[in-house]
């Protein structure tokens, strides 16, 4: 494939050479807001900026009829207006808070446990994540992800950030040195705990995720997921 990356810090570089290595062809590497002519005939973007810059990279990319695999947090307010574009466009668009396989089959154990959770009264559910210093959103976008899913199979009605009441599920984001990302799930009652909890290592899984994304989405249309590219 020809892909383009928009986004170039230290996850478009990764992606850079993960997909070099996959024998793909990078013929674009923005820091800027793309055009038709920075964009190189790409077949897919893959846009890892910043929740100020998001909405109209993707938006360019796409009206281009490129479709657009993006990993940047911060700026869901705009998802489904993006969203439509895609659909409009006849084009094809996938976020991913974390593109990580074992992120995402931490979603669905996340799901089903909050599942299993739900009949038991005793328990209370809440969520920690912990990234590196130079994060600019919080909470993450998977710790976002990981609340949705509990709030889907739960009594939570809605997610905040720091100490909740009722029906709010709890998200407590810490900011530490180079943490790549830890993502924890706690269910406490008064005599014991029950965590699960998901670690990376460094940001190549993210990066890879993101390119095996690349490769699924070329030649289809519509709105995705990673459910979707790893049939979860």
């Amino acid at each position: 494939m020809k892909i383009a990356l928009v986004g170039y810090g230290k996850m478009g570089k990764i992606i850079d050479e993960i997909s070099q290595n996959r024998r793909h062809e990078v013929v674009a590497r923005l820091k800027e807001t793309p055009t038709k002519e920075s964009l190189n005939d790409a077949d897919v973007v893959i846009e890892f900026s910043n929740p100020e810059a998001a909405f109209e990279n993707i938006k360019v990319c796409l009206e281009n009829k490129i479709p657009v695999i993006c990993g940047t947090t911060g700026w869901l307010d705009k998802k489904t207006e993006i969203e439509r574009i895609a659909v409009e466009q006849n084009s094809a668009f996938l976020y991913g808070s974390n593109f990580s396989l074992g992120v995402n089959l931490f979603f669905a154990l996340n799901e089903k446990l909050a599942k299993l959770m739900n009949n038991v009264d005793e328990y209370q559910c809440q969520l920690e994540e912990i990234h590196h210093i130079h994060k600019k959103d919080a909470p993450s976008g998977t710790a976002i992800s990981i609340a949705e899913g509990i709030i889907e199979n739960s009594k939570y009605e809605a997610w905040k950030l720091g100490e909740t009441k009722d029906k709010e599920l709890g998200i407590f984001a810490i900011r530490e040195d180079e943490v790549p990302g830890t993502h924890s799930v706690f269910y406490r009652s008064e005599v014991d705990e029950i965590e699960i909890k998901h670690t990376a290592f460094n940001r190549n899984g993210f990066a890879l995720g993101a390119v095996i994304a690349a490769e699924w989405i070329v030649g289809k249309q519509g709105v995705f997921s990673m459910k979707d590219v790893l049939g979860l």
